[in-house]
C-alpha cells in the first residue's frame, strides 16, 4: 500500500484561516496594552524565582529587546533591579528577535517538541547570548505555585494531570511530524 502524497494536511485550512482572520481582526490598544502588561508581572514572577537570571539581567540594565511574530509584538527593557519592564514606545532596539515561522501549527510543532522556533536575530550579540541563557536556563515551576495557593497534594495532581497532557501532545505532535516527512515514501502491510 502506498501512501498519498497528494493528501493535503488537515491543519492546512487552520492556518489559512488563522492568517487570514488574524490580519483582519486586530484587538483594540487598550487590550494590547492589558496583555502585554499581564505577560511583563508573568516574566518578573518567573524571573524573581531565579537569582542568576535577575544578576544577568542587572548587567543588560536599560537595554531594550524588541521581540516579534506577525503582526505581534513586545517591546522589554531590563530594569536596574535584574527584572524586564514595557519599553518606552520611542525606545530604539538594542536587539530584535523575529519568529519567522508564519504557521502557527508549525509553531506549537515546534514548541512541544521542545524545540525552539526559528528565529532571526538583529542586534547586540551579547544582549542576545543573555536572553538565550535566560530561555534555556529559566522555567516557571507552576506546581510550585499553586502549592502556596491550594497545597502540596492537590498541586502535585494538578501538576501531574498537567505533564500528562504534555506528553500527550507532544506525542501527537510527533506522530504527526513523520507523516508529513513520509507521505512520499511507500508503506508496506505485512
Amino acid at each position: 500500500m502506498q501512501a498519498n502524497s497528494s493528501t493535503p494536511s488537515p491543519f492546512a485550512f487552520l492556518d489559512s484561516l488563522f492568517q487570514a482572520v488574524g490580519s483582519q481582526l486586530q484587538p483594540p490598544p487598550w487590550m494590547v496594552h492589558e496583555i502585554q502588561h499581564r505577560i511583563v508581572l508573568l516574566l518578573n514572577h518567573v524571573l524573581m524565582q531565579e537569582p542568576e537570571a535577575m544578576s544577568r539581567l542587572v548587567r543588560q540594565k536599560g537595554r531594550v529587546v524588541q521581540a516579534s511574530w506577525m503582526q505581534f509584538g513586545l517591546c522589554l527593557q531590563a530594569t536596574p533591579a535584574g527584572l524586564v519592564d514595557l519599553a518606552e514606545t520611542a525606545a530604539k532596539p538594542d536587539l530584535l528577535l523575529t519568529v519567522t515561522e508564519p504557521s502557527p501549527l508549525s509553531l506549537a510543532q515546534a514548541v512541544l517538541s521542545g524545540n525552539k522556533p526559528a528565529v532571526r536575530i538583529e542586534g547586540d550579540v551579547q544582549l542576545a547570548a543573555e536572553i538565550n541563557w535566560l530561555v534555556d536556563h529559566v522555567r516557571w515551576d507552576l506546581e510550585e505555585d499553586l502549592s502556596r495557593v491550594m497545597g502540596d497534594a492537590p498541586a502535585h495532581a494538578v501538576g501531574q494531570a498537567a505533564r500528562a497532557l504534555a506528553d500527550a501532545l507532544r506525542g501527537l505532535v510527533k506522530g504527526m511530524a513523520p507523516a508529513a516527512g513520509d507521505a512520499a515514501a511507500p508503506t508496506q502491510t505485512p
